[in-house]
C-alpha cells in the first residue's frame, strides 16, 4: 500500500476530521481512508457511467422526452 503525506491542513479541518472519526469509532487514519474511498466511489466518472447506463435503458424502452430548451425558448417568446 502507498503512503500519503498531506501538509498544511487547517486546524479547523483536522478538528472536524477527528470529530468524524470519534463519532464513527475509528482512528483518524481509518477515518481518512474511509473519506478518501467514499470520495473516489462518488467521483464524476462513476456518475457519467450511471447516466450512460440510464440513457441506454431508456433507449431500449423507446422512451422519448421533449427538448426542455426548446420549450423554455417558446415560453420566453410569449
Amino acid at each position: 500500500m502507498a503512503t500519503l503525506l498531506i501538509r498544511d491542513i487547517p486546524e479547523s479541518v483536522v478538528g472536524r476530521l477527528k470529530n468524524m472519526a470519534r463519532r464513527n469509532k475509528r482512528s483518524l487514519q481509518q477515518e481518512l481512508k474511509a473519506v478518501l474511498e467514499n470520495t473516489i466511489r462518488q467521483s464524476s466518472p462513476d456518475i457519467f457511467q450511471k447516466v450512460a447506463e440510464i440513457r441506454d435503458k431508456m433507449r431500449k424502452k423507446s422512451l422519448r422526452f421533449t427538448d426542455s430548451a426548446k420549450i423554455l425558448r417558446e415560453d420566453r417568446r410569449r
